[in-house]
Order: structure tokens, then C-alpha cells, then sequence
């Protein structure tokens, strides 16, 4: 059931971090894998090949142009066949005070972190309704549930990125599309950097997690492929989070 032989998944942001675990953690179970980033993440492609021998495509697209973010689905189509699994992983983060938060970092945020996601989605069940199966997964935050400090753009995106995962996934459900997300806990990524750096952000973090560690990109590969593989035909509209158990406490 967690097999993904002769699928095509295309997974947005995948240089590095999540991205690039979650497209490895595609490719080991059986997909092909179309690699998406603001530049072609060719080490990514490469590291894939290496290990599992599975055709790879890289496209280069800015998600900020939604002239570039249009043509992410169709080039993967031509290149690929089909689309069968979407991952809108890539994203960005500002960090400032409420009060000094500028418009332009707002709308940089909210550009790629939800409409690119909402264009992405709507482009890709364009593709996969008519063929009547898909599997779409995005990727919110634990900041879907809660407010954050400093990063009202980003609470504000991955607010509305769990939103539109119930909408579509209420439209789609009944047409063989699966719409689900990924809400990932605290995370050692780029977007962490300056928490995990600065020691007394990280121990307050790691004294909530009842784990006892941050997490790994490779923590969300696991539930990234149970949501790609037809073991979650009948999930639909869930927000999995993935945190080490921050949100139990």
C-alpha cells in the first residue's frame, strides 16, 4: 500500500531541507520525482539517481512570478506524463515585530507561502480531475494552530494553507483527489536557523517538545508517503502534524 511504483511526484522547494528528503523519501518508494526550486536543484536530482535509479526532472521557477509558478505543472506534465503527486513545500519566512513588519515582507510571504500553493493546487486538480485520481500534499505549520512570535506574514499563510487544504480537499474528495498537509513541528532547516542559533529561543522550544529533539527534514518522509500512496485513499482534508509531540503539551 506504501508502494509508489509508476507514480510522478512533484515536490516545490526541493534544494534542500524537506523538500529534498521528501523527494528521496519519493523516490525510494518508487516514484519518479520532479524536483522544483527558485534555481534547478541538480544536486538533489543527482543524489536521486545515485541511490534509486528513478527518472528525475529539474524545473527553475521563482514562485514569486505567478507567470514562472503557472507553468511549474504543465512543464512537469510534458516532461514527466502525468503528475500524480504534488507536494507545495517551497516557502519563505520574515521575521520582525507586528509593528515593523513591513508591507512588502507581508506580501513576499503571502505570495508564495499561500497564493503559489492555491495557484498550484488549482493548477494541478486541472490536471488531475479528468484522470480522476491525485494525491495533493501541503505543507503547513504548527503556526496553522497558533500565532508565533514576530512572523505575522508567515501565521497568516500557513493559517490559510490548512484552510485551503479542507476547501479543495471538500470539492475534490469525491473525484478520486486527495487533498491533505503536512504541519511540521520545529524543525532543523534554513527557516530555523536563526531560532537554533540563538540558544535561549532553542532550549525553550526543546523543553516543550516531549521527544526531546528538534526535528529532522527526514521526519516528515514517513508521513509524506503515507499521504502520496493509496494507504490514505479515504484521508481527505487532515492536517497531520509532525512535531515530536509539541502539540500535546
Amino acid at each position: 500500500m506504501f508502494k509508489l511504483d509508476g507514480k510522478v511526484a512533484l515536490v516545490t522547494g526541493s534544494n534542500r531541507g524537506m523538500g529534498a528528503a521528501m523527494a528521496l523519501g519519493f523516490a525510494r518508494a518508487g516514484a519518479d520525482v520532479v524536483l522544483h526550486d527558485i534555481a534547478a536543484p541538480e544536486e538533489t536530482a543527482k543524489r536521486i539517481r545515485e541511490e534509486t535509479g528513478v527518472r528525475t526532472h529539474s524545473i527553475a521557477a521563482d514562485l514569486s512570478s505567478r507567470a514562472q509558478a503557472d507553468r511549474v505543472i504543465a512543464e512537469a506534465v510534458a516532461a514527466m506524463g502525468a503528475v500524480d503527486i504534488l507536494v507545495n513545500n517551497a516557502g519563505i519566512i520574515r521575521r520582525a515585530p507586528a509593528v515593523d513588519h513591513s508591507d512588502t515582507d507581508w506580501d513576499a510571504v503571502i505570495e508564495i507561502n499561500l497564493t503559489a500553493v492555491f495557484r498550484m493546487c488549482r493548477a494541478a486538480g486541472a490536471h488531475m480531475l479528468p484522470r480522476g485520481k491525485g494525491k495533493i500534499i501541503n505543507i503547513a505549520s504548527l503556526l496553522s494552530f497558533q500565532g508565533g512570535i514576530n512572523v505575522p506574514s508567515y501565521a497568516a499563510a500557513k493559517g490559510g494553507v490548512a484552510q485551503i487544504t479542507k476547501a479543495f480537499a471538500n470539492e475534490w474528495a469525491g473525484r478520486g483527489v486527495n487533498v491533505n498537509a503536512i504541519a511540521p513541528g520545529y524543525m532543523r532547516t534554513e527557516n530555523t536557523r536563526p531560532l537554533f542559533q540563538n540558544e535561549e529561543r532553542r532550549n525553550s522550544i526543546l523543553e516543550r517538545i516531549p521527544a526531546g529533539r528538534w526535528g529532522e527534514p527526514e521526519d516528515v518522509c514517513g508521513p509524506a508517503v503515507f499521504l502520496a500512496s493509496s494507504a490514505s485513499d479515504y484521508v481527505h482534508g487532515h492536517v497531520l502534524v509532525v512535531d515530536g509531540g509539541w502539540m500535546a503539551r
